[in-house]
Parts: structure tokens; sequence; C-alpha cells
């Protein structure tokens, strides 16, 4: 456990990292006088639609070289390695094919936008350039991965990627990007940018070769590459559709949408703030988890699952008690505009979201690792057969915070019956009584510091709120001993400091 909590932690850096430039962006978006809300409802249509570009051209390149790559790298020399070579060929092909739809379709497209979101019709073509290149990086990446790679990547998608659309910002409010024309335009070659710079690296450290002759591997796994791919690619669809359905409901179906997709897409990337942790623990533990299966080891799937339960709800709970009880204040302390206001119930049911999400620990990747691997597929299904009904209809009758509502409802469902199955085939459960006491914890530093400064608003409100919920919340975890992990941690943090010889 000690690897996967070091692993977790490195990665958790990095990831934190870029969600502070990607704060910085946030605010510059969201201050009074800079960009309209329509602006920047459109910047974060694109990151919706390019990313359904990208789960729909990618045709499962990322789960082959995942799958495959230990044969590739152990039976064939690099220079005749053609798994790469085969990635990209057939992402470029797939992103043809969604080139191709996006003209044939192209009619249906402006039907549902041009009344609510006229500026998506406006740039409709630049979308398929960020599109091409987040398709690209990820494969690249997924090829990264395969040689330890992954600080670079993360760095690359976390940090690099953010810092160049703060880049734009600035020159866009300094006048050397003349107007937003020019931005949006700027900004759609952002994944491009990161591609070509991932890319050209793993070129100059020989790590890619090119070459179109079939290899043995190749020849030799085609049915089960092509079989594992296939089925692959239709799970990974129903995950990335879950995951930006909300926005494109918004975008087609509200009145005034793209300023109404601003203030939801703010309570949505602050509340992705708490669901960071979640990423390294996933990549850290599935290889255990992989191994574990592997040797029949029942109960280290179960301290997996139960550790990974706990962890991660410890930190979604204290970070979303943290920002519930500052995000009024935050708004109108930094002069964001009015309207991010109304992001705050949005937010309260999207961070209930990442709780249940994080609090149900890794199933997903328990049961993908397993026998019944195709059961993730099956609840993906269940999730998406829940989620766009719901997110149409209680978008339409109750706005955003309906979207919200029915991403809250469609992931505890999904996640409940995956607790169920994982309970009914092998025993295994992911809550403890420290589950509860976490909750009741978390509750009561929110009632304790909202009374106690109910009156104390601006700058002072937030400092002195977040270091007391934060000593309240961090004393309570250690003496409660809520997760075995804690102890460990603490004692490196005060050994680091100096407070222990």
């Amino acid at each position: 456990m000690s690897t996967i909590r070091r692993q977790s932690i490195i990665s958790s850096v990095v990831i934190y990292i870029g969600f502070a430039v990607g704060l910085l962006n946030i605010y510059l978006f969201t201050k009074q006088g800079l960009f309209t809300d329509q602006q920047f409802g459109l910047y974060n249509a694109f990151i919706a639609i390019a990313t359904s570009m990208m789960a729909f051209a990618n045709l499962a390149m990322p789960a082959y070289i995942y799958k495959f790559f230990p044969y590739y790298h152990d039976h064939l020399p690099v220079k005749k390695n053609d798994m790469i070579t085969w990635a990209l060929t057939v992402s470029t092909i797939g992103y043809l094919f969604v080139i191709v739809a996006g003209i044939i379709f192209k009619g249906l497209v402006f039907r549902k936008y041009i009344e609510h979101s006229p500026e998506v019709v406006t740039y409709y073509n630049w979308i398929f350039v960020l599109g091409f290149g987040l398709t690209i990086y990820t494969v690249l990446e997924a090829y990264a991965w395969q040689w330890h790679r992954s600080i670079l990547t993360n760095f690359l998608r976390e940090v690099q990627w953010r810092l160049f659309t703060t880049i734009i910002i600035l020159l866009f409010l300094f006048g050397v990007i003349r107007d937003f024309d020019l931005f949006i335009k700027c900004f759609s070659f952002s994944y491009p940018c990161i591609a070509l710079m991932l890319f050209l690296y793993l070129v100059l450290t020989k790590k890619i070769h090119f070459t179109f002759r079939l290899s043995k591997v190749t020849r030799r796994f085609f049915k089960n590459i092509l079989k594992l791919c296939s089925f692959i690619y239709a799970g990974s669809l129903i995950v990335i559709i879950s995951q930006v359905f909300d926005s494109l409901v918004i975008g087609a179906v509200l009145t005034d949408a793209l300023a109404k997709l601003a203030v939801y897409s703010v309570a949505q990337n602050i509340s992705s703030i708490i669901q960071a942790p979640q990423r390294g623990i996933i990549s850290a533990s599935v290889a255990h988890l992989s191994k574990a299966w592997k040797d029949k080891r029942i109960a280290t799937i179960q301290r997996i699952y139960q550790r990974s339960s706990i962890n991660q709800l410890i930190f979604s709970c204290g970070l979303y008690v943290l920002i519930v009880i500052n995000f009024i204040d935050a708004v109108n302390s930094f002069h964001l505009k009015e309207s991010y206001l109304n992001g705050f119930y949005v937010f309260i049911l999207l961070g209930a979201t990442k709780i249940v999400d994080m609090g149900t620990g890794v199933n997903s990747q328990i049961i993908g690792t397993s026998t019944y691997w195709r059961f993730e597929m099956v609840s993906g299904m269940i999730l998406l057969s829940l989620m766009l009904p719901l997110n149409y209809i209680l978008t339409k009758q109750y706005d955003i915070v309906g979207t919200a509502f029915a991403g809250l409802i469609s992931i505890t469902i999904y996640n409940s019956i995956r607790i169920i199955f994982l309970w009914k085939k092998f025993h295994l459960f992911p809550f403890t009584l420290q589950s509860v006491y976490t909750l009741v914890l978390a509750g009561a530093c929110f009632m304790i510091c909202y009374f106690a400064f109910l009156n104390i608003h601006g700058f002072i409100g937030l400092i002195v709120r977040s270091i007391v919920i934060c000593i309240l919340y961090g004393a309570g975890t250690i003496y409660l001993r809520l997760s075995p992990d804690v102890a460990p941690v603490w004692s490196t943090i005060k050994k680091r400091m100096g407070f222990t010889p």
C-alpha cells in the first residue's frame, strides 16, 4: 500500500498544480469586464464537443496500447515495433470519419444550436482542429505511459495545456490578440500544440519509430486486438459521452445557453478539484489489482477497495465542505460576475456527485481487471440509459440545477449497482464504520464554522473559515484514525517540517 500511497501523492501534486493554473484561467474568464458569459460558455462548449470527437475517433487505440505494449516491447526490436504506427494511423482514419460525419450532419447541428448557442455554429469548423489535437495526444499519452513517462504527460495535459490558455488570455487582455474571434481560433490549437510537444519528445528520445510493415506480433494477435478494441471502444464511448452530455444538452436546449453553460462550467471545474486524487489512486492501483486477481488474493483486493474508498471519501468530504462554505464569499470577494452565484446550488449537487463516485472506491478498476470485465460495459450502458433521458428532461424542467441533479441520480445508481455486483460475486465491500464517521465529521465541521463565522465576510471570512475547517477536520481525521494511511502521511509531514527527530 505504501507504493500506491506514494505514487498517488506525487500524481496529485502535479494535477493540483494544473488545477491552480485552471482556477486562474477561470478567474480571468469570469472577472467582471473581461469576457462575456457567452464567450466563456463557447470555450467550454469547444472542450465538451472536442472530447466527444476524440471518443469517436480514437477507435480504442489507447486500450490497444495498454494491453499489448508488453508483447511488442518484449518480442520486437524498437525499429521494427509497428504499434505506434498503427495506433496513430487508425486514430487519424477514425478522425477523418468524424470530419465526414461532421460535414454530413452539419445541418442538424446547426438547427440544434443556432437558436440557443449561435456562437457554436459560427466557429463550428475550428472545433475539429481542437478535437484532432486531443485525439492524437490521447494516443501518444497512452504510449508514453508504457515508457514510464506519466509525469511528463500529466504535466503536459494538466499544466502545459492550461498555461497555453493562460498565455492567450493574457495576450487578449493586453490587446496583442485584438478580438475574441482570434482568441478562440488560437485556443483551437492548444491540444495540437501539446500533442506536437509530446510527439517531438518521443521522437528525440528514440521511443517512436515508424514502420508500415506488419510485425509478427501484430499478425499473431490481430484477432485478439480486434476483439479487444471493438469491446473497449463501445465502453469508452459510453464513459466519455456520459461525462460531456450535460454540457451538450445545456448548449442545445436552454435559452441563453452559452451564458448558462459558463455558470455550469464554473461549478463543474470547481467540483473537479475534489476529484483530482482519484486519478492518482486509480493509476497507482491498477497494476496491484491485476496481480492480486492473477494470484487469487481476494483479501488484498478487499484491502485496496476499502483503502481507496475511505481515503477518497476523507479527501472529497473535506474539500467539499471547504468549498461550499466559501463559495458565495469567494464570488463576491474576487469580484466575479453576479451571475456566477447561480452556480452555488449546481456545485452542491456536482460536488455531492464527486463524493459518491470517489467514496465508492476503485470499483470500476476492480471489475475491469477481474474475469467479469464485461460487466463494466453493462454497468456503463445502464449509466448512459439513465443519464441521457434524465439530463434532457431535468434540464428542460429545472435549468442547470436539473442537469446537475440528473448527474447525481445517475452516478449514485451506477455505483450502487457496481457495489452490489462486487458484493454478490466476491463479497467485496468498500465501506466501514469509519466511512460513517467521516461523513459525520465533515457535517460537524461545516455546522461549527457556518454558525461561528456567520457574520464574517470578505477575504477575512474566507481565510478564517478555511483555517478553522482545516484544523478541525484534520485533527478529527487523525484523532478518529479514519484511515490506516493517515498516520504514515502525518508522520512524514511532521518529519519533513522538523517536528520530529
